[in-house]
């Protein structure tokens, strides 16, 4: 599947990430994919702190968590949300908002680190994603984590002045334990 992760750690929020997080959505590059108003910035400080908050207070459902480097470093968050407590799935959102750990495997590792939480402690059967079709350093990145694609959700999702489509993807518990 791939060599040596680098160390990550998940943590829960707090207010303090509002910092990093609002520096992240004043790039271009790490928004492109997000889904994000198509204004710029796209968050106020004010709405990212609120954003934030609702995280911690479990009020949005969210289930939201920084990612650190092994030396502590915040580089971005991973969530589970449209958790489906009967049907046992949950939707998975990752983003690795300082650029210099770009394709260095901290997604990864933090994606394997949240899908082991969700699968050992929110007891999931299936996690599923969307990613934009265009978005093949994502794509790349989830085949060989043990994501399979189901199918294509057509425009998807407003970006610009248009929509596109987006992948639909998922892993089952008992594949990602075969991993």
């Amino acid at each position: 599947m791939h060599g040596k992760l680098p160390e990550v750690k998940l943590r829960k929020l707090n207010l303090e990430d509002a910092e990093d997080r609002y520096r992240w959505c004043l790039d271009k590059e790490v928004t492109r994919y997000l889904n994000a108003p198509d204004t710029y910035p796209p968050f106020t400080m004010e709405e990212t702190k609120s954003w934030i908050q609702k995280c911690i207070d479990k009020s949005n459902g969210y289930e939201q968590k920084a990612i650190l480097t092994g030396e502590g470093q915040h580089i971005g968050w991973v969530d589970l949300k449209n958790i489906d407590t009967f049907n046992q799935q949950a939707e998975l959102g990752i983003t690795i908002g300082e650029r210099t750990f770009w394709g260095k495997g901290y997604g990864m590792a933090a994606l394997m680190a949240m899908l082991h939480w969700g699968f050992q402690e929110l007891n999931l059967h299936k996690i599923w994603l969307r990613v934009d079709i265009d978005n093949q350093r994502a794509i790349t990145s989830y085949k060989r984590t043990g994501f399979v694609e189901e199918g294509i959700l057509r425009e998807d999702r407003k970006r610009g002045d248009g929509f596109v489509d987006r992948l639909r993807m998922s892993i089952l518990g008992s594949e990602f334990l075969k991993l």
